[in-house]
């Protein structure tokens, strides 16, 4: 183990933990990897004028309900149909729920997917790895999060960390499976750096971007250069992949524990209090507040959780019955936390002349039961749901794909995980064609052949 600020000692082998690397907080969650920029460009793996792309994803945890959100029946029968009604956006033709009001004031912005569906199982944790990584978990294979691809092929852009999750990466979800949100088999250089704070809490920092009061900059600089010498009499080690990613963590520990841009970029406190009260003063909206200052600040792919687990809070995951959330739980808690968090991020953009460069993309891992159950919520369905997405090239104020009289099958263009990634890479510039070293040194296809983007979108 590498500790930057305390007593030092090694420890290497494939595929060992991030704390086995580096120990200075949330900050072992972060590992710098190859190839660079210009070995990317030069294999002709992504565009060189999109390189300022850059994405928000947003994951519903728990799964909204499409037929009380996004993709309303007021038709149907009242067991289909649900409590709420349908209201008009500024877009033609499209309405939303009335639990979304500011979703409705910037519909011109966003492009609906209403007919995604997946062959996954009905649970949390199979959805989250289908969603984020364009694959079942099969054979063992650990498929990488989207952003870690992505972080994989473009590499860095300065002091900051090509991928970061917001305020942290899930937990399981029941399946006992990977969730998707790592580095999978590029290896744990590749894991996402995740906050590990809730930023909507007075007085929030990261309190891992600055060393210890007690650990003056010119002994930290001193422990930095004996570390170096170490490693020039240890040349047999230094020759190993191990040693190489050990050297990559310590490093970009290093250059971010000593950033300003890193310690800007992390610190809300320079947001006027206006602001961030339009956000909403609750850990999702300041997630989206952080996640557009990380995106303006030169981060690549940022993830937001929308929450953590569906056991032990209020989120989308709607059964109705404790200790899940009620239809009433949504209409009141969650849906104008995200409501106002969203809207605000996407007018934020907007106004600030970065929703051209940056793609907003809005995920879940199923959809809801077609019908009300017996206790008045609705229970995991991924034969279809909504995804929707904004910014980045991508043409809002449209539908595309669309569900049958009951929201439960796709009727119209249905759409597959790998699509809804493929819109990503697309977005940010990367060909689909690329390939990513997989198991066992194996060229990985970046997507599924026969897959492509959502067109219709662009």
């Amino acid at each position: 183990m590498l500790d930057l600020i305390g007593q030092g000692k090694a420890h290497t082998c494939n595929g060992a933990t991030r704390r086995d690397f580096l120990q200075v907080g949330t900050l072992g969650a972060l590992g710098l990897g190859l190839p660079q920029m210009l070995q990317a460009e030069s294999a002709g793996i992504v565009d060189p004028s999109k390189d300022k792309k850059s994405c928000i994803l947003i994951f519903n945890l728990g799964a909204p309900s499409q037929l009380d959100t996004f993709d309303m029946k007021p038709n149907a029968p009242a067991e289909v149909r649900g409590p709420f009604q349908p209201i008009s956006t500024n877009a033609d033709g499209i309405q939303l729920s009335e639990i979304l009001p500011r979703h409705a004031k910037i519909a011109d912005k966003i492009a609906l997917v209403r007919s995604c569906f997946h062959r996954g199982a009905a649970v949390h944790d199979s959805g989250w790895q289908i969603m984020q990584t364009g694959r079942l978990f099969t054979g063992g294979v650990d498929t990488p999060h989207v952003g870690s691809a992505v972080w994989y092929i473009r590499g860095p852009r300065g002091d900051l960390p090509p991928h970061v999750v917001l305020p942290e990466t899930m937990g399981r979800g029941g399946g006992n499976l990977p969730n998707g949100q790592a580095g999978g088999f590029l290896g744990k250089a590749y894991d996402p750096f995740a906050l590990m704070a809730d930023p909507s809490q007075e007085n929030f920092k990261v309190p891992d971007l600055l060393p210890p009061s007690s650990i003056p900059p010119a002994r930290l600089d001193r422990r930095r250069r004996l570390r170096e010498a170490v490693e020039l009499s240890m040349t047999q080690f230094e020759s190993s992949e191990s040693a190489r990613i050990m050297s990559e963590h310590f490093d970009t520990a290093y250059r971010l524990m000593t950033s300003p841009q890193a310690r800007d970029a992390f610190d809300l406190s320079k947001e006027p209090k206006r602001v961030r009260e339009q956000y909403g003063m609750n850990r999702f909206g300041q997630c989206c507040l952080l996640a557009r200052r990380l995106i303006e600040a030169g981060v690549r792919f940022v993830t937001v959780n929308t929450f953590l687990t569906v056991f032990d809070e209020i989120t989308w995951d709607i059964h109705g019955s404790k200790p899940f959330t009620s239809i009433e739980g949504m209409k009141n808690i969650v849906a104008p936390m995200y409501d106002q968090g969203y809207a605000a991020l996407i007018t934020d953009l907007s106004d600030r002349g970065m929703l051209d460069d940056t793609l907003v993309a809005n995920l879940a891992e199923f959809g809801r039961t077609p019908k009300v159950n017996p206790a008045g919520g609705r229970d995991h369905w991924p034969g279809c749901f909504t995804v929707y997405f904004a910014g980045g090239g991508v043409q809002g104020g449209r539908v595309v794909g669309a569900s049958d009289p009951i929201g439960a099958v796709p009727d119209d263009r249905p759409v597959e995980p790998p699509e809804v990634l493929a819109t990503i890479f697309h977005s940010l510039g990367l060909k689909l064609s690329d390939h990513l070293p997989g198991p066992g040194g194996r060229p990985f296809p970046l997507i599924d052949t026969g897959f492509r983007e959502i067109h219709e979108l662009f």
